[in-house]
């Protein structure tokens, strides 16, 4: 994709990775959208001409609503709403974090109910487009009147303030918009207000996040699988029976998924079929149930990050066809902030089990292969600690789980009086994501050294391709070195696809 008409409505999960990750694709405003903008900007221009007072257009904001501003004063205001809410500290946002913030932001005003001219919109874009990405710290934000202090540093940097990076350089706005001849954007009557009232730093951060976990799920299908073989596991709990009788979707993909990968016998399950055990351990019996209940949960999380990504999210709204303005609550973030609750908690529960899977692979009582996976134990520790790392990562996890959605404080002299924590939920769900990363790392890297120890037995099709893959990178671990060096190089290979791509060479596409 090299080009992204937007017209308030056809965001999606992979449209919106395209344009934060690739600079090259251009995006622009629909003619119909810019229509419907010029439209609802023509109703508010009715009011302030008849004098009449609208929140937001003429008046001041939240606890101080109630002060009516003067004609000659208005783009005052609205200049300095952005100031003052630019009050942002701590990690800023990632450039592509930021383009998606951008993108998202500009689409919800595509929709035309916002009361702004079409120029807002372009402005947007021309930073897009540029691939001019402003500076936007990312603590501040109490999903009140949705991301207020975030998108005040996008808003700071669109009038020629505050700092951007541009070129790999973080440099003051002023100065980039100067040497590339654009023009800061001048702000009207409630165009300050409309570009910091929603959700979209949360909404955006949560969707790029979305997108990475898809690919993770099948990962930890994957290291799943590997970890099946190399502990001599029984494929029949992923007999489609089962999955049958339970009707949750996730789980009956998860089962087919690892019947994909791990087929339906190999050199190494056979060499076990009469060796008496009947049942394995949940962490690998009850993959289906547990990565599928995660996978659906992803998936109603893209649902609800989609609705919001195309809706309007401002206040007040504005109604042009039915002759109304209209001060609601479409910018409070709850519905965002629960999914990014609950898929933290989804993605924290799966990742306990893959270390739960290294546990039992370094373990000679569960897995009877040699402790901790090394030919020269006592001399040599193995992978003793590498599940020690993988079990922090999970415990972090936990208190990072902590949902941030059952949080309120009241703000604005207690006018906003309860409040979402959405864009905390959106951080810290970032974190979890990175650690539940590491963990896979570390489940693919041991129980690739456990098949080794089962050789010249060979796994299935797919687990053989993905431990190629491995191996390729990363060699047999024949005595002790730095472990945390593999672990990276393992990461790589999720991040890069290497090993996702060698195994759905064998299976085709894997379902989430």
């Amino acid at each position: 994709m090299q080009k992204l008409i937007i017209n308030g409505v056809n965001l999606n999960i992979d449209n919106v990775w395209q344009v934060a990750t690739n600079p090259k694709v251009k995006v622009t405003l629909s003619p119909k959208a810019k229509s419907e903008m010029k439209l609802s900007r023509q109703f508010i221009e009715g009011f302030l001409k008849k004098d009449q007072v609208v929140y937001g257009v003429n008046t001041g904001f939240g606890a101080l609503s109630s002060k009516t501003i003067a004609k000659n004063q208005i783009t005052d205001l609205q200049k300095n709403l952005i100031r003052s809410h630019a009050v942002g500290v701590g990690d800023i946002f990632t450039i592509e974090e930021t383009r998606a913030i951008l993108l998202l932001r500009a689409n919800a005003l595509a929709r035309g109910h916002s009361g702004i001219r079409p120029d807002v919109v372009e402005k947007i874009l021309e930073f897009l487009n540029y691939n001019i990405t402003p500076v936007v710290p990312s603590q501040g934000s109490v999903g009140a009147s949705g991301d207020l202090a975030p998108l005040a540093h996008i808003a700071l940097a669109l009038i020629g303030e505050g700092e951007v990076i541009y070129q790999q350089k973080r440099q003051k706005t002023k100065n980039v918009l100067e040497k590339l001849k654009i023009s800061p954007l001048t702000l009207q009557a409630k165009e300050g207000l409309s570009l910091i009232n929603g959700c979209q730093v949360m909404t955006a951060v949560g969707l790029l996040n979305a997108y990475k976990l898809r690919k993770l799920n099948w990962l930890t299908d994957i290291a799943g699988a590997i970890t099946l073989e190399a502990m001599q596991g029984t494929r029949s709990a992923f007999d489609p029976l089962i999955s049958q009788s339970r009707a949750h979707a996730g789980e009956a993909k998860t089962a087919k998924n690892l019947l994909k990968i791990l087929g339906t016998k190999s050199k190494i399950s056979q060499s076990h079929k009469d060796c008496g055990r009947v049942q394995d351990a949940y962490s690998l019996r009850c993959m289906p149930q547990v990565h599928g209940a995660a996978k659906d949960t992803l998936r109603k999380t893209i649902e609800t990050l989609t609705i919001e990504a195309n809706s309007s999210t401002d206040n007040p709204l504005v109604f042009a066809k039915n002759k109304k303005v209209l001060s609601g609550g479409n910018f409070h973030g709850e519905p965002v902030a629960f999914a990014l609750d609950f898929l933290a908690i989804a993605v924290s529960a799966q990742a306990s089990m893959s270390e739960c899977r290294i546990e039992k692979l370094i373990n000679p009582h569960m897995s009877g292969l040699p402790a901790f996976l090394t030919p020269k134990g006592g001399l040599n520790s193995g992978f003793m600690i590498v599940q020690v790392a993988a079990a922090a990562l999970v415990s972090e996890n936990k208190i990072l789980s902590h949902p941030a959605s059952v949080d309120s404080i009241p703000t604005s002299a207690d006018k906003e009086d309860h409040v979402s924590m959405g864009t905390i939920a959106a951080v810290k769900l970032s974190k979890i994501l990175k650690n539940a990363e590491n963990i896979c790392a570390m489940e693919l890297l041991t129980a690739a050294q456990a098949l080794d120890f089962l050789k010249p037995l060979t796994p299935s099709a797919g687990v053989a391709k993905a431990y190629k893959a491995i191996r390729s990178k990363i060699s047999f671990a024949s005595q002790d070195r730095a472990f945390y060096e593999d672990i990276d190089q393992m990461r790589e290979l999720i991040l890069n696809d290497k090993i996702l791509n060698a195994v759905k060479g064998v299976t085709g596409e894997l379902e989430w």
